[in-house]
């Protein structure tokens, strides 16, 4: 009990702590704009009362208090730029027109742009913070306590110090720390947090388990199979928080363009200075330096330069709030222009769980064709290894040496000596097997067993497809895929199977990883394609690596998925294709009307400053007034339903 009471009040007062953090936070945030703009709107009343003291020194005394708590941060980092070789930035702009204001004695125009300016990135950073909410659902699953079994006692510790091979214990309502092997019988675990599954999971003996996950129901044990950074939850929570480092094409452009573009507008607004005074008589230079400030604020390519970084941001967090998770910028424009969509069958049309249908034995009792199959078959993490070991509950005590996997055809092994294969006909064929050959028409898949040379029966398993298969091939031909083939290393009888019932025209089985590696290398030569290539993300990893866009489904506890593919799909439905397109169009929709929305209205205001009929305040709303309204435009693709 007494442990129980300092336990909680360590967390009330963490709690506390926490708040009062936050309040501070806030008040650092928030306080320098709102003293400034107290300070504008009194000097602005007292400039329009005509209050006798408030002019000269005093006035100007008032407004660069104004000035100091939104223009400082900017001056800091103008002088900042220039000191490391930087000088054409929007806050070298900002501090030119701003000084340049006080200068010509316009001294609310200074505040008000570099207020303007402030509120502009505050509103930018709430955006952002919102863009980052459904990121941040992954951080808080992420654990940050395990009960580790050492000296004969389970002890807390965080999970970065928990080893491989350690037993942990996960009470019912915890949160599983680290990904490992289920040790106890079965578990319920909602998952709805890494996969956006609302449906519990069921786990059995043996089965993996993934950090973050809830244990809903009774105690379990685990058997820890990565470290606490290669976990699961720790691989995806970091893949997202660096995606936006990887920038579109678009966003690159644009970042090369505002450096070009400054410069150019530092010398224009030079020229807009000096040059009227070769040509015209009435020059007066203030009139033209306040034309010049104004064009430069005008010409702070901020809105561009803010604006579209955060629409792309806007698109990977709303893809990540839907279970999409895109490892970059770059990728959300890559699968929009998606043409050809290359699927494996098993685990992406498929469910994946096989059903045993039929058994068949020659010349050897069941029982010890079953002891054969299991012995190799328990050493296998194929989804037909793991029916076979589901559906058939013996037992086998039989030990396995020199196993060996032959990708695409099976498994062999010694066993009492005696050389043993399991897999499909490819691998009796291999090793010049006799078989017989009415397995091949088999519309299933065969597992066929061989002892010594000699064949002994075989065994065939089903699959289930997906119920959103058909009905999300037919949305994507209808959303601009034009074509859509199936590569699968199952037997063509199957995979004809499949492709009859889903209506899928070019589809080739029996193929080997390199067979899809080569079939999509074929398909590439047509400079006119542009390939997403969908897979579980282990086998097909060279195709997932070699595609334009390469697609993992459902590949959450995979490595392999998570290393090569280039968006993620954290459930196992086809139809998040789709949704991954229309979050990508969207967010493409949203950028390029930020970029005509900013080039349109500083074209206008700029021509119109030049001819003297645009003032500051003109030029604030044409620099942040279009960044705000290009900032709500992004924060659009947060709240819209896909």
């Amino acid at each position: 009990m007494k442990r129980n009471n300092i336990k909680y009040r360590d967390e009330h007062l963490k709690g506390k702590k926490h708040i009062k953090k936050n309040k501070k936070e806030i008040f650092r945030t928030y306080f320098p704009a709102a003293l400034s703009f107290f300070l504008l709107v009194s000097g602005l009343l007292l400039d329009l009362f005509e209050v006798s003291f408030f002019e000269g020194f005093i006035r100007l005394s008032w407004y660069i208090l104004a000035y100091i708590p939104v223009g400082f941060p900017v001056l800091k980092n103008g002088i900042k730029n220039i000191w490391a070789g930087d000088f054409f930035t929007e806050f070298f702009l900002m501090s030119i027109a701003t000084i340049g204001a006080f200068a010509i004695k316009e001294y609310p125009e200074g505040v008000a742009v570099m207020l303007f300016y402030t509120v502009g990135e505050l509103f930018q950073e709430n955006a952002v913070k919102r863009a980052k909410s459904s990121i941040k659902s992954l951080l808080d699953v992420r654990p940050n306590i395990a009960s580790v079994w050492r000296d004969n006692r389970f002890e807390s510790l965080h999970p970065e110090k928990v080893k491989i091979g350690e037993k942990i214990q996960v009470k019912p309502g915890e949160k599983i720390p680290l990904d490992g092997k289920l040790l106890s019988d079965k578990a319920r675990l909602n998952t709805a947090a890494l996969t956006g599954e609302s449906k519990p999971r069921l786990i059995r003996k043996n089965e993996q388990v993934l950090s973050g996950a809830i244990n809903l129901e009774g105690l379990i044990e685990i058997e820890t199979t990565k470290v606490f950074k290669d976990s699961a939850v720790a691989r995806i929570i970091d893949l997202v928080q660096n995606a936006s480092a990887r920038k579109s094409k678009t966003e690159l452009f644009i970042r090369k363009f505002a450096r070009i573009y400054t410069p150019i507008v530092v010398f224009a607004a030079l020229a807009l200075t000096f040059l009227p005074y070769f040509f015209i008589e009435d020059y007066i230079f203030n009139d033209w330096l306040y034309r010049a400030l104004v064009f430069l604020v005008i010409s702070c390519p901020c809105a561009l330069v803010v604006s579209i970084p955060l629409g792309y941001f806007g698109g990977l967090g709303a893809a990540s709030a839907n279970g999409i998770l895109f490892k970059g910028a770059s990728f959300l424009d890559k699968i929009t222009k998606i043409n050809t969509l290359v699927v494996d069958k098993t685990g992406t049309l498929t469910k994946g769980i096989f059903k045993i249908q039929k058994v068949e034995t020659v010349g050897i009792d069941q029982s010890k064709f079953f002891d054969y199959l299991l012995a190799l078959e328990s050493k296998s993490t194929h989804p037909i290894a793991k029916a076979i070991l589901a559906e058939i509950e013996a037992t086998t005590h039989y030990e396995v040496k020199d196993l060996k996997e032959i990708s695409g055809k099976g498994l062999v092994g010694v066993i009492n000596g005696k050389q043993v294969l399991a897999g499909n006909p490819k691998l009796m064929e291999q090793y010049h097997i006799s078989f017989p050959k009415e397995l091949e028409a088999i519309a299933a898949s065969v597992v066929g067993l061989a002892i010594d040379n000699k064949y002994v029966g075989y065994i065939t398993l089903a699959d289930e497809l997906k119920e959103d298969a058909k009905a999300s091939l037919e949305a994507l031909k209808n959303y601009g895929i034009k074509e859509i083939i199936m590569l699968s290393g199952d037997t063509r009888a199957i995979v004809r199977e499949v492709a009859a019932k889903l209506d899928i025209d070019n589809a080739k089985g029996e193929m080997l990883p390199q067979d899809k590696l080569r079939e999509l290398t074929e398909l590439k030569k047509d400079a006119k394609r542009t390939i997403a290539f969908v897979g579980d993300g282990i086998n097909d990893s060279p195709v997932l690596a070699g595609s334009d866009v390469g697609i993992a489904m459902g590949a959450l506890g995979s490595d392999v998925a998570i290393d090569t593919a280039d968006v993620v799909i954290q459930t196992d439905q086809l139809s998040k294709i789709l949704q991954g397109i229309q979050i990508g169009k969207s967010t493409r929709y949203i950028v390029w009307q930020n970029i005509g929305m900013a080039f349109g209205v500083k074209a206008l205001v700029l021509l119109l400053g030049a001819m003297g009929s645009a003032g500051m305040w003109e030029a604030v709303f044409a620099d942040v007034g279009v960044a705000l309204l290009a900032i709500l435009n992004s924060v659009r693709l947060q709240k819209k339903k896909f």
